[in-house]
Formats: structure tokens, C-alpha cells, sequence
């Protein structure tokens, strides 16, 4: 969400486009730390020689960042039944799958290939503007491949989610407005081409 805000700045987008996009950051921030539960927590004395190499800015005040919430709810579903166990466990692998073949054989190449492009054809006004359109690309890359994961989920149970038809007509007006909106607004292309991710998947 910042790396995307940076770029709608940076590229002179639509207050329409540039302002919402601003308070999704906040809202998103606020759901990360209201979910995850993230706390800065002092070492002790085991714990110093066992933290991760992220930990290490912090870990210069004596202090880590850790997911209190995250840690708990794993506690918690190591407890629970095997069948939700089994599903669970089907699908992370299937997400591992997902983003590790579209990661390594779609995403890789095509965001390097395009950093490339960018940077050889495309006018930049500096090293900061090519950084940051070459980091949205990559974002947006991404935004892609971690929609698929229930494609190939659906693939392997051969079998969908149900969804109930006022859900459905709801998302349908939703992604229709969408697409609407991505050719009246004044934004980027790679902007608007991210409008057409849900309608591909």
C-alpha cells in the first residue's frame, strides 16, 4: 500500500484515485497491528542469541517485534481436529504451490524484464521515479499471483466455495464499477491494468 501510494504520487494520479488509496494504507496498517498484535518485547537473556536476522535493528535497543496474536491463535490450532487440521495443511500447500511456481516462472521474469525495459526506453525523472515504478510493478505482480492460490485449491478439491447469489451480485456490481471507474479516472496505466486482475482470475 505505501510502495502503490509512493507511485500515484509520484506519477500525478487523481486525488480520486490518490486519497482512497491514502486511507486504505492507514486502514491496512491498523488491521495488521490489530490482528497480528504486534508489540516491541525486551529480550531476556535466552532469548538474545535465538533472534531472527529482521530483529537485529531492534534488537540493538535491547527490544523485539513480535506477533503476540499470530503466536497464540498457532498455539490454539494446534489443539483443534484433525479434519480442520487436513484442510489447513491443504491449503497452505496449495498456496505454497501457487506462489512458488507463478513467483519463480511468471513473476521473477516478468518484473526484472520490465525493471529492464523501463529503465533502457522509459523517461524518468530520476533514480527515485524508475525505483518506484519498478517496485509498483513488482507490487502489483504480486497482487496477481496471491489471487491464485484458490484456483489451484479449487483445482485439487475439485470443488468451489459456495456463495451466496446476493454476495455474488454483490461483487459483480463491485468489480463492475471497478472497471468502470479505471477509464474514467485519470491514473497510470499499470493502475489500471491492476483494476482487470479479478476479472482475469
Amino acid at each position: 500500500q505505501v510502495v502503490i501510494l509512493l507511485y500515484l504520487i509520484e506519477m500525478d494520479s487523481s486525488l480520486l484515485m490518490t486519497i482512497p488509496t491514502g486511507v486504505g494504507m492507514v486502514i491496512a496498517l491498523w488491521k495488521c497491528q490489530r490482528g497480528a498484535g504486534l508489540k516491541f518485547v525486551k529480550f531476556s537473556a535466552g532469548e538474545r542469541e535465538k533472534k531472527a536476522w529482521y530483529q537485529s535493528v531492534f534488537g540493538v535497543f535491547g527490544y523485539e517485534l513480535r506477533a503476540t496474536r499470530l503466536r497464540a491463535a498457532a498455539d490454539n490450532t494446534s489443539e483443534s481436529g484433525s479434519n480442520e487440521n487436513d484442510l489447513a495443511a491443504l491449503t497452505e500447500e496449495m498456496d505454497q504451490i501457487a506462489t512458488s511456481v507463478l513467483g519463480k516462472y511468471f513473476l521473477l521474469p516478468l518484473v526484472t524484464t520490465y525493471a529492464i525495459y523501463s529503465l533502457m526506453k522509459e523517461n524518468h525523472s530520476g533514480w527515485y521515479s524508475w525505483f518506484i515504478t519498478t517496485a509498483s510493478s513488482f507490487v502489483y505482480a504480486i497482487g496477481f499471483v496471491l489471487m491464485t492460490p484458490q484456483l489451484f485449491l479449487n483445482y485439487k478439491l475439485k470443488s468451489v466455495a459456495h456463495l451466496p447469489w446476493r454476495v455474488l451480485g454483490y461483487r459483480f456490481v463491485n468489480t463492475f464499477i471497478d472497471d468502470l471507474f479505471a477509464f474514467i479516472i485519470r491514473m497510470p496505466t499499470m493502475a489500471r491494468m491492476s483494476c482487470f486482475r479479478d476479472d482475469v482470475v
